[in-house]
């Protein structure tokens, strides 16, 4: 099946395959070809180039995208789509002035989740699960990363990893499974934790690779949660079993989850809300992706990951939607993008940048994701006409998305 889209206004982020994310100064570059056309040969990018040497093609089907920006698909990172019901009462506490902090030490919250996930049968999961990945799938995502972390009991890790599972054998998005057992600590092992961690290690991990249900690990290395020392045995561990470590730190405090995740080589290091000094110094020069997540410091009204000094450091940034019942409620990357621009003061440029090549580095897929490079997935977003692409982080709240293709077919 072959594809030609023609006179497209604007063709963004064209890139050589050599290029597998982008760092500091190089972040406000963003390759384009104006008057544009691109070719997709069995859903993948086959070619482009301008208008004027558009070669003699046959195409099975052809899109005029007059007028219209195309770019590469977002790659969103981090998110806890596959989850049970909703926290709507602790968004209301909190407006009632509870943090969310309070909120989890009241139960709500993580543990709060876990409940109602472990009391909810593996097809309901899945149904309310693909409602939501459908969604995005709409709003422009092509790869996805998907966490567990909402069971915190053997039985209901594994539930979320096979429902993430399902999921990818049955949509064409591409999907990434990650372990999160380390999430939070259920309550009856509050005031044993090693006893938990002990049941991460001997008990979950080897149910998890025998049945390869997850490429990565993660931990939630916080105050009040998962110590340094928790966190980097758990990696360990999860490294021996062949799983990449991804992990949220200083979310709310740096404790050197940072250090951590570039001692034990995590492909990613997320949230980074906090930010000290040292913490940008330990990521100088490393192969981890500082991914933020502004929409979840959107609604919770807490700090922004502070990109500025973080790209003047020469650092990589990627955005991640971060996609959860509790601390963001949406997988809307669009509303990411511009909500880095708006309150990261990231340039559309860098925010573009880090939602596609450098998302697609964070979940390890940059050689077949994220840019418009022959030979990748042809995962697009076809823009309604608009001025330029700046029209997409200012005009904030308007869908400009006219239409999604995942893997060379159109699903919007």
């Amino acid at each position: 099946m072959t594809t030609l889209i023609i006179n497209i206004k604007e063709l963004l982020q064209v890139r050589d395959s050599s290029i597998l994310k982008v760092s500091g100064a190089e972040m406000t570059i963003l390759p384009t070809i104006k008057n544009a056309y691109l070719v997709l040969k069995n859903g993948l990018i086959s070619d482009f180039g301008s208008m004027k040497d558009l070669p003699n093609v046959n195409p099975e089907k052809c899109i005029d995208a007059d007028g219209k920006i195309v770019l590469p698909s977002w790659c969103d990172s981090h998110t806890h789509i596959v989850y049970a019901g909703n926290r709507e009462q602790e968004f209301v506490d909190r407006i009632n002035g509870l943090t969310y902090e309070e909120i989890a030490n009241r139960g709500g919250g993580i543990l709060n989740s876990a409940k109602k996930l472990n009391e909810t049968s593996e097809e309901e999961i899945y149904q309310q699960s693909k409602a939501r990945l459908e969604e995005v799938m709409r709003l422009g995502t092509g790869a996805v990363e998907i966490k567990s972390g909402y069971g915190l009991t053997v039985d209901g890790e594994l539930k979320m990893l096979r429902v993430i599972q399902r999921l990818s054998q049955n949509y064409p998005i591409t999907i990434k499974a990650t372990f999160l057992g380390a999430h939070a600590f259920p309550s009856e092992y509050s005031t044993n934790h090693k006893a938990y961690t002990d049941l991460i290690i001997n008990e979950m991990l080897p149910e998890i690779a025998k049945d390869k249900l997850a490429d990565f690990i993660d931990v939630f290395c916080e105050t009040g949660y998962f110590t340094v020392e928790e966190t980097q045995q758990i990696m360990e561990a999860g490294i021996k079993f062949g799983l990449k470590p991804k992990i949220h730190v200083n979310q709310f405090n740096s404790i050197g989850g940072i250090q951590s995740g570039v001692k034990y080589n995590a492909l990613s290091v997320d949230h980074l809300e906090i930010m000290k000094p040292e913490d940008i110094e330990a990521l100088k020069n490393t192969e981890t992706m500082p991914v933020a997540l502004p929409s979840c410091s959107y609604f919770l009204s807490i700090p922004y990951t502070p990109a500025r000094e973080m790209i003047a450091a020469g650092l990589p940034i990627a955005l991640a939607s971060d996609y959860n019942p509790g601390s963001t409620p949406s997988g809307n990357m669009n509303f990411v993008v511009a909500t880095a621009c708006i309150k990261m003061k990231m340039t559309p440029e860098e925010a573009i940048n880090a939602a596609t090549i450098n998302g697609a580095y964070a979940m390890g897929i940059s050689e077949t994701h994220g840019s418009i490079t022959v030979g990748k997935k042809a995962n697009l977003i076809i823009t309604k006409p608009i001025h330029s692409y700046y029209q997409l982080p200012y005009a904030f709240g308007s869908n400009l998305i006219d239409t999604v293709l995942i893997e060379g077919e159109i699903i919007l």
